[in-house]
């Protein structure tokens, strides 16, 4: 083989090496770019949540730990979910207590207390009154082809959606729910959630994955010239 048609041979698969090598690092720095990014907000989350909480606003912003006060009502609460948690009799069943605080700067709130065991649900009373509530917000969920059926008769439900429970309740609630944070109660129930959310953060792996599938793209390419070459 001539030395031109070898050219030849070479010139498109170098082309879309070239092309493809390019999209790969290219996706490689884009990963590392959403990681620094990710990185950030993670260390944003981790002094919100050292800090004090701040008065929960109109608009509460993501993984912000705010505060409401208001009045719990002992006839306003509901379940929602079905999950499952270690105990020291083994894993149990249960799901979140929901209740509603009544507010004087706004209208009133789902707030999410905590899991409870199923068949140990504690008296609504307890909670009944005048609290100051420290949390995070979480926005409205929205039925999906396979979630479960709220049984509102029952006042269980699967979708975390403040309009839907508010009818079932008889409220027309906040467009969001609190999530009550704080330790585990001497009963262990309810159990609050103990820290803020945090996103996944996998940016760096899928780097590395991007950066990989570059220097392989390259090593299959050199082996092939070469034994183009030679031919």
């Amino acid at each position: 083989m001539t030395s031109r048609t070898t050219l030849r041979r070479l010139i498109l698969p170098a082309v879309m090496t070239l092309a493809m090598l390019g999209v790969l690092v290219s996706l490689g720095n884009w990963q590392l770019r959403r990681l620094a990014w990710k990185q950030e907000l993670l260390a944003q989350i981790a002094q919100a949540e050292a800090s004090p909480a701040v008065p929960l606003p109109a608009n509460p912003e993501p993984y912000q730990k705010v505060r409401a006060e208001g009045t719990i009502r002992a006839d306003r609460t509901a379940l929602y979910g079905a999950f499952v948690r270690e105990s020291p009799q083994g894993p149990r069943m249960g799901a979140e207590l929901l209740a509603v605080m009544e507010r004087k700067d706004g209208p009133p709130l789902l707030v999410d207390l905590g899991w409870v065991p199923q068949g140990a649900l504690p008296s609504a009373e307890i909670w009944a009154g005048k609290r100051s509530v420290e949390g995070f917000i979480r926005a409205a969920e929205h039925p999906g082809w396979f979630s479960a059926k709220d049984n509102p008769a029952d006042r269980h439900f699967y979708t975390l959606d403040p309009a839907a429970i508010g009818a079932a309740l008889g409220e027309r609630l906040a467009p969001f729910t609190l999530i009550a944070l704080g330790p585990t109660p001497p009963g262990g129930a309810p159990d609050p959630a103990h820290a803020l959310p945090r996103p996944r953060n996998a940016h760096l792996s899928y780097a590395i994955t991007w950066y990989g599938l570059a220097a392989a793209l390259i090593v299959i390419f050199a082996l092939w010239a070469q034994r183009t070459l030679r031919e």
